[in-house]
Protein backbone atom coordinates (compact mmCIF):
# COMPACT_ATOMS: atom_id res chain seq x y z
CA UNK A 1 0.00 0.00 0.00
CA UNK A 2 0.91 3.66 -0.48
CA UNK A 3 0.08 7.20 0.75
CA UNK A 4 0.46 7.76 -2.06
CA UNK A 5 1.60 9.98 -5.02
CA UNK A 6 4.45 8.67 -7.91
CA UNK A 7 6.80 11.41 -8.62
CA UNK A 8 8.60 11.97 -11.68
CA UNK A 9 11.32 13.86 -11.22
CA UNK A 10 13.03 15.70 -13.95
CA UNK A 11 16.14 15.10 -12.31
CA UNK A 12 15.74 11.37 -12.45
CA UNK A 13 17.64 9.42 -14.94
CA UNK A 14 14.39 7.11 -15.15
CA UNK A 15 10.54 7.65 -14.52
CA UNK A 16 8.02 4.97 -14.47
CA UNK A 17 6.76 6.45 -17.59
CA UNK A 18 9.51 5.90 -19.07
CA UNK A 19 10.12 2.32 -18.53
CA UNK A 20 6.51 1.69 -19.07
CA UNK A 21 4.77 3.68 -21.41
CA UNK A 22 1.45 4.27 -21.03
CA UNK A 23 1.87 3.97 -17.12
CA UNK A 24 -0.23 7.03 -16.20
CA UNK A 25 -2.97 6.43 -18.49
CA UNK A 26 -3.71 3.33 -17.17
CA UNK A 27 -2.39 2.69 -13.48
CA UNK A 28 -2.80 6.05 -11.85
CA UNK A 29 -5.38 8.16 -10.38
CA UNK A 30 -5.01 11.62 -10.89
CA UNK A 31 -2.53 14.28 -11.34
CA UNK A 32 -1.44 16.59 -8.79
CA UNK A 33 -2.05 20.01 -9.96
CA UNK A 34 -2.74 22.08 -6.42
CA UNK A 35 -0.46 21.08 -3.39
CA UNK A 36 -1.27 22.88 0.21
CA UNK A 37 0.14 22.42 3.61
CA UNK A 38 -3.11 23.20 6.69
CA UNK A 39 -0.80 24.52 10.01
CA UNK A 40 -4.23 24.04 12.56
CA UNK A 41 -4.26 25.16 16.15
CA UNK A 42 -7.79 24.14 17.38
CA UNK A 43 -10.29 24.84 15.20
CA UNK A 44 -8.46 27.57 13.62
CA UNK A 45 -6.61 26.74 10.27
CA UNK A 46 -3.36 28.69 8.71
CA UNK A 47 -3.11 27.49 5.07
CA UNK A 48 -0.46 27.44 2.39
CA UNK A 49 -0.39 26.95 -0.79
CA UNK A 50 2.92 25.30 -1.57
CA UNK A 51 2.54 24.38 -5.37
CA UNK A 52 5.55 25.84 -6.65
CA UNK A 53 7.76 23.86 -4.06
CA UNK A 54 5.98 20.82 -4.77
CA UNK A 55 6.61 21.37 -8.36
CA UNK A 56 10.53 22.30 -8.15
CA UNK A 57 12.00 19.06 -10.13
CA UNK A 58 8.57 17.71 -11.09
CA UNK A 59 7.91 16.56 -14.38
CA UNK A 60 4.40 15.01 -12.68
CA UNK A 61 3.05 14.24 -10.25
CA UNK A 62 -0.06 11.05 -9.77
CA UNK A 63 -2.00 10.24 -7.03
CA UNK A 64 -2.24 5.61 -7.21
CA UNK A 65 -3.90 3.31 -5.47
CA UNK A 66 -1.50 0.24 -5.23
CA UNK A 67 -4.02 -2.60 -6.44
CA UNK A 68 -4.79 -0.94 -9.71
CA UNK A 69 -1.11 0.20 -10.37
CA UNK A 70 0.23 -3.09 -8.97
CA UNK A 71 -2.03 -5.42 -11.18
CA UNK A 72 -1.94 -3.00 -14.63
CA UNK A 73 2.63 -3.43 -14.22
CA UNK A 74 2.56 -6.94 -13.33
CA UNK A 75 0.56 -7.60 -16.53
CA UNK A 76 3.50 -5.26 -18.25
CA UNK A 77 6.27 -7.50 -17.04
CA UNK A 78 4.67 -10.72 -17.70
CA UNK A 79 4.62 -9.64 -21.27
CA UNK A 80 8.62 -8.17 -21.18
CA UNK A 81 9.68 -11.61 -19.30
CA UNK A 82 7.85 -14.01 -21.50
CA UNK A 83 9.14 -11.99 -24.60
CA UNK A 84 12.85 -12.22 -23.20
CA UNK A 85 12.24 -16.41 -22.46
CA UNK A 86 11.43 -15.95 -18.89
CA UNK A 87 8.41 -15.11 -17.01
CA UNK A 88 6.66 -13.71 -13.90
CA UNK A 89 6.03 -16.19 -10.59
CA UNK A 90 3.30 -15.33 -8.50
CA UNK A 91 1.87 -16.33 -4.66
CA UNK A 92 5.70 -17.53 -3.85
CA UNK A 93 7.27 -16.37 -0.98
CA UNK A 94 10.96 -16.02 -0.62
CA UNK A 95 12.07 -17.32 2.66
CA UNK A 96 15.79 -16.56 2.20
CA UNK A 97 19.07 -16.51 0.16
CA UNK A 98 20.25 -19.56 -1.21
CA UNK A 99 24.43 -19.35 -0.50
CA UNK A 100 27.20 -21.60 -1.54
CA UNK A 101 30.52 -21.39 0.09
CA UNK A 102 29.06 -18.67 1.89
CA UNK A 103 28.39 -16.83 -1.55
CA UNK A 104 25.27 -15.44 -2.41
CA UNK A 105 23.68 -17.44 -5.43
CA UNK A 106 19.99 -17.14 -5.41
CA UNK A 107 16.97 -17.05 -3.40
CA UNK A 108 15.37 -19.79 -1.16
CA UNK A 109 11.18 -20.19 -1.60
CA UNK A 110 8.56 -21.79 0.39
CA UNK A 111 6.52 -22.97 -2.68
CA UNK A 112 8.98 -23.97 -4.98
CA UNK A 113 12.53 -25.37 -5.07
CA UNK A 114 15.51 -22.76 -4.67
CA UNK A 115 16.24 -20.56 -6.90
CA UNK A 116 19.57 -19.44 -8.79
CA UNK A 117 20.08 -16.07 -10.67
CA UNK A 118 23.45 -14.64 -11.35
CA UNK A 119 21.60 -11.48 -9.25
CA UNK A 120 19.28 -10.80 -7.02
CA UNK A 121 16.97 -7.62 -6.66
CA UNK A 122 15.89 -7.12 -3.27
CA UNK A 123 12.41 -5.07 -3.99
CA UNK A 124 10.60 -6.81 -1.33
CA UNK A 125 9.31 -3.51 0.47
CA UNK A 126 9.68 -2.19 3.99
CA UNK A 127 9.91 -5.53 6.00
CA UNK A 128 12.77 -6.56 3.64
CA UNK A 129 13.54 -10.53 5.05
CA UNK A 130 16.32 -10.52 2.54
CA UNK A 131 18.19 -7.16 3.67
CA UNK A 132 18.06 -8.46 6.73
CA UNK A 133 19.37 -12.28 6.45
CA UNK A 134 21.60 -10.25 4.57
CA UNK A 135 22.66 -7.84 7.76
CA UNK A 136 21.83 -4.74 5.55
CA UNK A 137 19.42 -3.64 7.30
CA UNK A 138 17.48 -4.00 10.89
CA UNK A 139 14.78 -3.69 12.98
CA UNK A 140 16.69 -1.65 15.85
CA UNK A 141 15.93 1.81 15.83
CA UNK A 142 12.22 2.94 16.29
CA UNK A 143 13.57 6.71 15.06
CA UNK A 144 14.90 5.23 11.89
CA UNK A 145 11.08 4.94 11.02
CA UNK A 146 7.65 6.36 10.78
CA UNK A 147 4.28 4.25 10.26
CA UNK A 148 1.79 5.25 7.64
CA UNK A 149 -1.74 4.58 8.05
CA UNK A 150 -4.73 5.52 5.90
CA UNK A 151 -8.09 5.30 5.17
CA UNK A 152 -9.39 5.25 1.54
CA UNK A 153 -13.12 7.10 1.41
CA UNK A 154 -15.85 6.94 -1.05
CA UNK A 155 -16.43 10.04 -3.30
CA UNK A 156 -18.10 9.61 -6.87
CA UNK A 157 -15.59 12.00 -9.29
CA UNK A 158 -18.69 14.39 -9.44
CA UNK A 159 -18.35 15.14 -6.01
CA UNK A 160 -14.34 15.35 -5.99
CA UNK A 161 -14.77 17.86 -9.23
CA UNK A 162 -17.23 20.00 -6.95
CA UNK A 163 -16.27 19.98 -3.79
CA UNK A 164 -12.75 20.57 -4.65
CA UNK A 165 -13.13 23.09 -7.46
CA UNK A 166 -11.37 20.88 -9.95
CA UNK A 167 -11.55 18.63 -13.27
CA UNK A 168 -11.58 15.30 -14.13
CA UNK A 169 -8.15 16.61 -15.29
CA UNK A 170 -7.05 17.92 -12.09
CA UNK A 171 -6.18 16.57 -7.93
CA UNK A 172 -5.35 18.13 -5.09
CA UNK A 173 -2.91 16.69 -2.27
CA UNK A 174 -3.27 18.62 1.39
CA UNK A 175 -0.97 18.31 4.11
CA UNK A 176 -2.22 18.56 8.05
CA UNK A 177 0.26 19.73 10.65
CA UNK A 178 -0.60 21.09 14.37
CA UNK A 179 -2.01 20.22 17.91
CA UNK A 180 -5.00 17.87 16.50
CA UNK A 181 -2.03 15.05 17.22
CA UNK A 182 -1.38 15.62 21.09
CA UNK A 183 2.57 15.96 20.19
CA UNK A 184 3.29 13.10 18.37
CA UNK A 185 5.34 14.30 15.72
CA UNK A 186 4.07 13.99 12.11
CA UNK A 187 1.23 14.98 10.40
CA UNK A 188 -1.75 14.22 7.74
CA UNK A 189 -2.79 13.98 3.96
CA UNK A 190 -5.60 14.12 1.83
CA UNK A 191 -5.15 12.98 -1.92
CA UNK A 192 -7.82 13.09 -4.76
CA UNK A 193 -8.12 9.81 -6.44
CA UNK A 194 -10.75 9.49 -9.61
CA UNK A 195 -13.33 7.96 -7.14
CA UNK A 196 -12.26 8.14 -3.50
CA UNK A 197 -9.95 9.99 -1.47
CA UNK A 198 -7.18 8.73 0.43
CA UNK A 199 -6.72 9.96 3.95
CA UNK A 200 -4.23 9.37 6.73
CA UNK A 201 -0.87 10.22 8.79
CA UNK A 202 2.43 9.78 9.01
CA UNK A 203 4.09 9.66 12.10
CA UNK A 204 7.76 8.52 13.35
CA UNK A 205 7.22 5.53 14.96
CA UNK A 206 9.26 6.38 18.02
CA UNK A 207 7.38 9.43 18.56
CA UNK A 208 4.08 7.37 18.50
CA UNK A 209 6.03 5.03 21.30
CA UNK A 210 6.90 7.72 23.43
CA UNK A 211 3.24 9.66 23.89
CA UNK A 212 1.71 6.41 23.84
CA UNK A 213 -0.69 7.43 21.37
CA UNK A 214 -3.43 5.26 19.81
CA UNK A 215 -3.07 5.26 16.23
CA UNK A 216 -6.86 5.53 15.40
CA UNK A 217 -7.76 7.68 17.69
CA UNK A 218 -5.15 10.29 15.38
CA UNK A 219 -6.38 9.54 12.16
CA UNK A 220 -9.80 9.98 13.77
CA UNK A 221 -9.18 13.28 15.16
CA UNK A 222 -8.40 14.49 11.36
CA UNK A 223 -11.23 12.61 9.53
CA UNK A 224 -13.47 14.36 11.94
CA UNK A 225 -11.63 17.93 11.91
CA UNK A 226 -13.97 20.55 10.79
CA UNK A 227 -11.36 21.26 8.22
CA UNK A 228 -12.14 18.02 6.31
CA UNK A 229 -16.00 18.74 6.86
CA UNK A 230 -15.81 20.75 3.73
CA UNK A 231 -14.94 17.82 1.52
CA UNK A 232 -16.36 14.78 3.75
CA UNK A 233 -19.42 16.45 4.63
CA UNK A 234 -21.32 14.96 8.17
CA UNK A 235 -21.10 11.28 7.15
CA UNK A 236 -18.46 9.18 4.79
CA UNK A 237 -17.75 5.97 3.61
CA UNK A 238 -14.44 4.33 4.42
CA UNK A 239 -13.90 1.54 2.10
CA UNK A 240 -10.65 0.35 3.68
CA UNK A 241 -8.04 0.63 6.49
CA UNK A 242 -4.51 -0.15 5.39
CA UNK A 243 -0.65 0.64 7.64
CA UNK A 244 2.67 0.21 6.75
CA UNK A 245 6.57 1.16 7.98
CA UNK A 246 7.89 4.13 6.48
CA UNK A 247 11.51 4.13 6.05
CA UNK A 248 13.24 7.42 6.98
CA UNK A 249 15.92 7.44 4.33
CA UNK A 250 17.97 10.47 6.17
CA UNK A 251 18.78 7.65 9.02
CA UNK A 252 18.18 4.43 7.27
CA UNK A 253 18.32 4.73 3.53
CA UNK A 254 22.02 2.01 3.40
CA UNK A 255 24.94 4.37 1.23
CA UNK A 256 26.17 0.28 0.56
CA UNK A 257 22.84 -2.04 -0.05
CA UNK A 258 24.55 -4.59 -1.81
CA UNK A 259 26.55 -8.01 -0.81
CA UNK A 260 27.80 -10.28 -3.57
CA UNK A 261 24.99 -10.63 -6.11
CA UNK A 262 22.31 -8.74 -3.62
CA UNK A 263 20.98 -5.42 -4.32
CA UNK A 264 17.99 -3.90 -2.56
CA UNK A 265 16.11 -1.19 -4.15
CA UNK A 266 12.99 0.92 -2.70
CA UNK A 267 12.02 0.84 0.90
CA UNK A 268 14.11 -2.59 1.50
CA UNK A 269 17.00 -0.36 0.84
CA UNK A 270 15.39 2.53 3.29
CA UNK A 271 15.32 4.62 -0.05
CA UNK A 272 12.22 6.70 1.05
CA UNK A 273 12.89 10.47 0.92
CA UNK A 274 11.40 12.89 3.68
CA UNK A 275 11.63 16.18 1.76
CA UNK A 276 9.85 18.52 5.13
CA UNK A 277 6.06 17.83 4.19
CA UNK A 278 7.13 16.20 0.53
CA UNK A 279 7.78 12.65 0.43
CA UNK A 280 8.76 11.09 -2.27
CA UNK A 281 9.59 7.31 -2.58
CA UNK A 282 8.47 4.58 -5.39
CA UNK A 283 9.72 7.07 -7.39
CA UNK A 284 13.24 6.28 -6.30
CA UNK A 285 12.28 2.70 -6.03
CA UNK A 286 11.94 2.94 -10.01
CA UNK A 287 15.53 4.76 -10.58
CA UNK A 288 17.42 2.30 -7.85
CA UNK A 289 15.24 -0.62 -9.85
CA UNK A 290 16.83 0.58 -13.24
CA UNK A 291 20.74 1.63 -12.03
CA UNK A 292 20.60 -1.98 -10.64
CA UNK A 293 19.99 -3.25 -13.96
CA UNK A 294 22.16 -0.76 -15.41
CA UNK A 295 24.78 -2.16 -13.02
CA UNK A 296 24.15 -5.47 -14.06
CA UNK A 297 24.27 -5.70 -17.55
CA UNK A 298 27.53 -3.24 -17.45
CA UNK A 299 29.15 -6.14 -14.85
CA UNK A 300 28.15 -9.05 -16.82
CA UNK A 301 29.62 -7.28 -20.48
CA UNK A 302 32.87 -6.73 -19.09
CA UNK A 303 33.39 -10.33 -17.77
CA UNK A 304 32.69 -9.05 -13.63
CA UNK A 305 29.85 -10.16 -12.98
CA UNK A 306 30.55 -10.16 -9.19
CA UNK A 307 31.41 -6.37 -9.34
CA UNK A 308 27.54 -5.57 -10.31
CA UNK A 309 26.41 -4.16 -6.80
CA UNK A 310 29.78 -1.95 -6.34
CA UNK A 311 28.63 -0.51 -9.78
CA UNK A 312 25.22 -0.19 -8.49
CA UNK A 313 26.11 1.38 -5.49
CA UNK A 314 28.21 3.90 -7.28
CA UNK A 315 25.43 5.19 -9.59
CA UNK A 316 23.58 5.78 -6.84
CA UNK A 317 25.86 8.65 -5.67
CA UNK A 318 26.72 9.67 -9.05
CA UNK A 319 23.15 10.15 -9.94
CA UNK A 320 22.70 11.97 -6.92
CA UNK A 321 20.23 9.13 -5.54
CA UNK A 322 21.91 8.90 -2.16
CA UNK A 323 22.53 12.87 -1.52
CA UNK A 324 18.56 13.08 -1.58
CA UNK A 325 18.22 10.53 0.22
CA UNK A 326 20.68 11.54 3.07
CA UNK A 327 21.39 14.92 2.31
CA UNK A 328 24.58 16.91 3.67
CA UNK A 329 23.16 19.66 4.93
CA UNK A 330 20.85 17.65 7.28
CA UNK A 331 23.72 15.57 8.45
CA UNK A 332 25.21 19.19 9.49
CA UNK A 333 22.05 20.44 11.00
CA UNK A 334 20.51 17.55 12.73
CA UNK A 335 24.08 17.26 14.49
CA UNK A 336 23.19 21.22 15.95
CA UNK A 337 19.29 21.15 16.38
CA UNK A 338 18.55 17.21 17.07
CA UNK A 339 19.29 17.27 20.90
CA UNK A 340 17.38 18.20 23.80
CA UNK A 341 19.21 21.21 24.56
CA UNK A 342 18.38 22.99 21.27
CA UNK A 343 14.47 22.01 21.60
CA UNK A 344 14.16 23.15 25.03
CA UNK A 345 15.64 26.91 23.61
CA UNK A 346 13.64 26.44 20.52
CA UNK A 347 10.02 25.84 22.39
CA UNK A 348 10.81 27.96 25.04
CA UNK A 349 11.40 30.60 21.99
CA UNK A 350 8.19 29.98 20.29
CA UNK A 351 6.51 29.81 24.03
CA UNK A 352 7.91 33.46 24.71
CA UNK A 353 5.17 36.45 23.06
CA UNK A 354 8.71 38.10 21.27
CA UNK A 355 8.75 34.28 19.57
CA UNK A 356 5.12 34.46 18.51
CA UNK A 357 5.33 37.81 16.93
CA UNK A 358 8.14 36.61 15.14
CA UNK A 359 6.24 34.13 13.42
CA UNK A 360 3.40 36.33 13.12
CA UNK A 361 5.40 38.91 11.37
CA UNK A 362 7.02 36.40 9.39
CA UNK A 363 3.74 35.07 8.27
CA UNK A 364 2.68 38.46 7.21
CA UNK A 365 5.93 39.04 5.22
CA UNK A 366 5.23 35.84 3.05
CA UNK A 367 8.45 33.82 4.95
CA UNK A 368 6.67 30.58 6.05
CA UNK A 369 5.09 30.30 3.04
CA UNK A 370 8.15 30.31 1.07
CA UNK A 371 10.05 28.34 3.71
CA UNK A 372 7.49 25.47 3.47
CA UNK A 373 8.18 25.27 -0.43
CA UNK A 374 11.71 25.07 -0.19
CA UNK A 375 13.24 21.90 -0.81
CA UNK A 376 16.17 23.11 0.58
CA UNK A 377 14.82 24.38 3.87
CA UNK A 378 12.99 21.68 4.24
CA UNK A 379 15.56 18.75 3.89
CA UNK A 380 17.65 20.65 6.83
CA UNK A 381 14.15 20.38 9.21
CA UNK A 382 15.07 18.57 12.18
CA UNK A 383 13.06 15.99 13.95
CA UNK A 384 11.87 16.93 16.74
CA UNK A 385 8.59 18.64 18.49
CA UNK A 386 8.87 22.16 17.24
CA UNK A 387 8.50 21.87 13.34
CA UNK A 388 6.11 19.34 13.22
CA UNK A 389 3.71 20.63 16.36
CA UNK A 390 4.67 23.71 18.56
CA UNK A 391 5.31 25.89 15.09
CA UNK A 392 2.32 24.82 13.07
CA UNK A 393 0.25 25.27 15.72
CA UNK A 394 1.61 28.92 16.62
CA UNK A 395 0.52 29.69 12.78
CA UNK A 396 3.96 3.58 23.95
CA UNK A 397 3.92 0.35 24.02
CA UNK A 398 3.36 -1.95 21.11
CA UNK A 399 -0.24 -1.94 22.49
CA UNK A 400 -0.65 1.62 21.26
CA UNK A 401 1.49 1.31 18.24
CA UNK A 402 -0.08 -1.67 16.47
CA UNK A 403 -2.29 0.48 13.92
CA UNK A 404 -5.09 -2.52 14.21
CA UNK A 405 -4.96 -2.43 18.47
CA UNK A 406 -6.63 -0.01 20.15
CA UNK A 407 -8.91 0.22 23.46
CA UNK A 408 -12.19 0.27 21.77
CA UNK A 409 -11.47 -0.38 18.48
CA UNK A 410 -12.68 -3.77 18.35
CA UNK A 411 -9.77 -5.79 19.20
CA UNK A 412 -6.96 -6.56 16.75
CA UNK A 413 -3.44 -7.88 17.23
CA UNK A 414 -2.13 -6.99 20.66
CA UNK A 415 -4.75 -6.50 23.77
CA UNK A 416 -4.19 -5.18 26.87
CA UNK A 417 -5.85 -7.39 29.37
CA UNK A 418 -6.26 -8.42 32.85
CA UNK A 419 -6.75 -11.78 33.87
CA UNK A 420 -7.09 -13.45 37.64
CA UNK A 421 -3.90 -15.55 38.51
CA UNK A 422 -4.12 -17.70 41.92
CA UNK A 423 -6.45 -14.93 43.31
CA UNK A 424 -4.37 -12.23 42.13
CA UNK A 425 -4.94 -10.05 39.59
CA UNK A 426 -2.54 -9.51 36.31
CA UNK A 427 -1.86 -7.18 33.37
CA UNK A 428 -1.41 -9.14 30.30
CA UNK A 429 -0.67 -8.05 26.60
CA UNK A 430 -2.23 -11.07 24.62
CA UNK A 431 -1.29 -11.28 20.28
CA UNK A 432 -3.81 -12.59 18.01
CA UNK A 433 -2.43 -12.20 14.36
CA UNK A 434 -5.73 -12.83 12.71
CA UNK A 435 -6.27 -9.15 12.03
CA UNK A 436 -2.49 -8.01 11.59
CA UNK A 437 -2.16 -5.34 8.20
CA UNK A 438 1.80 -6.73 8.33
CA UNK A 439 2.96 -3.15 8.33
CA UNK A 440 5.78 -4.60 10.92
CA UNK A 441 5.35 -2.35 13.40
CA UNK A 442 5.62 -4.76 16.38
CA UNK A 443 8.88 -6.09 15.22
CA UNK A 444 10.62 -2.78 16.04
CA UNK A 445 8.19 -1.63 18.75
CA UNK A 446 8.17 -4.98 20.91
CA UNK A 447 11.02 -7.07 19.34
CA UNK A 448 8.49 -9.64 18.30
CA UNK A 449 9.75 -12.19 15.50
CA UNK A 450 8.10 -11.20 12.70
CA UNK A 451 7.56 -12.70 9.28
CA UNK A 452 5.91 -12.42 5.69
CA UNK A 453 2.86 -15.19 5.50
CA UNK A 454 3.41 -17.52 2.99
CA UNK A 455 2.39 -16.87 -0.66
CA UNK A 456 -0.75 -16.27 -1.20
CA UNK A 457 -1.73 -15.88 2.04
CA UNK A 458 -1.22 -12.41 3.39
CA UNK A 459 -3.21 -9.50 3.68
CA UNK A 460 -4.88 -8.40 0.07
CA UNK A 461 -5.87 -5.35 0.00
CA UNK A 462 -8.59 -3.93 -3.07
CA UNK A 463 -6.85 -0.95 -2.77
CA UNK A 464 -3.48 -0.68 -1.97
Amino acid sequence: MTGGLIYAEESAPYTIDGIFPGFREHATERPVTDYYIHNIAGEQVRTFDITEGHERDTEWADAVLRRKMDSWMAEQVHEITREAGGGLLTEVKVNGLLREDGEIIGVTCEELDPIKADFVVAADGVNSELAREAGLMDWEEPEEWFQGVKAVVDMPGDAINERFGITDEEGEAHLFSGDLYDGVRGGGFLYTNQDSLCIGNVFHLDSIVEEEAEVQDLLDALLTHPVLAQWLGEEYDEREYSAKLVPDSKKAANPSPHQGRLALVGDAGGQMQAQGPIIKGMNHAVTAGALAAEAFVEARSRGEPDSAGERYERRLHDEGVMDKLRPTRYEVASALSENDTATRLAERALDSSVGRLGVRMADRAGLLETAYSSPYLATMMPDTKTPYVTLPTIIGEAVTACPVSAEDFGGGCYRDETVQSNGDEKRVVSLDTQPCVECGTCAIVADTQWEHPSGGKGVEFREG
